[in-house]
């Protein structure tokens, strides 16, 4: 059970489409990306956003020593990119091959100002991003086996809707360098983490994509 201390914030319940997601679907045009492409670049004019329709997205930024910090990953059905300044603040690039919809974001706004709802949600999705932005910022705070639990359950509650799986099978389609680079550590640590689950039994690593919550009380317990 989440508490109040934790970062992670329990089960997501699956909602009915909301205003912007029916304005996002009649405004908005299907494009395919293939794998490792580039969306948009940090600093490009925020001309358009995008839903993920098939297919995973990560982004990121790179720091000036090289490293590749990563700010969010957006599974299907998710909004990015959408921002509340003119320019993107991130990267964002396909993980593997993904269809999205793009949306011209004046046209979105037009719709905004004479639909309430859709104002409303707007505001309240660019909310929901700087949440989740303040949220992992506060993870990176964690020791790394809460680290990746935290990363785990989250996993576990975006794709639990995901009817090919196991109600308790995680898919990971990012690599495990891709989840060092979101927590912040490195892709040993990672790895020596997930071994040390499956050793205590909260986890069982069926493939290097696919991982098995065999404990979830005891994940949550870790990051009380």
């Amino acid at each position: 059970m989440a508490t109040r201390n934790s970062l992670y914030s329990g089960r997501i319940d699956k909602k009915e489409p909301s205003a912007l997601d029916i304005a996002v679907g009649r405004i908005g045009f299907r494009k395919r990306f293939g794998i490792n492409e580039e969306i948009y670049g940090a600093n490009e004019r925020a001309d358009y956003f995008y839903k993920v329709v098939s297919g995973y997205v990560r982004s990121y930024t790179v720091v000036e020593d090289g490293r590749r910090l990563i700010a969010a990953f957006y599974l299907p059905g998710d909004i990015f990119g959408l921002e509340p300044t003119e320019r993107h603040l991130f990267s964002a690039e396909a993980i593997f091959d993904a269809e999205m919809l793009v949306i011209n974001r004046n046209e979105v706004m037009q719709s905004a100002a004479r639909e309430n709802t859709l104002a409303r949600d707007l505001w309240a999705h660019v909310a929901n991003e700087l949440h989740r932005t303040q949220s992992h910022l506060l993870l990176l705070n964690k020791s790394a086996s809460e680290r990746v639990a935290i990363f785990l359950l989250e996993m576990g509650d975006r794709t639990r809707h995901d009817r090919t799986r196991h109600r308790d099978e995680i898919g990971l389609p990012m690599s495990r360098q891709d989840i060092a680079d979101y927590l912040a550590v490195t892709s040993e640590t990672v790895s020596r983490m997930l071994t040390k689950l499956e050793n205590t039994s909260a986890i069982a690593l069926r493939t290097t994509r696919s991982i098995v919550l065999r404990d979830r009380a005891g994940l949550e317990q870790m990051v009380i």
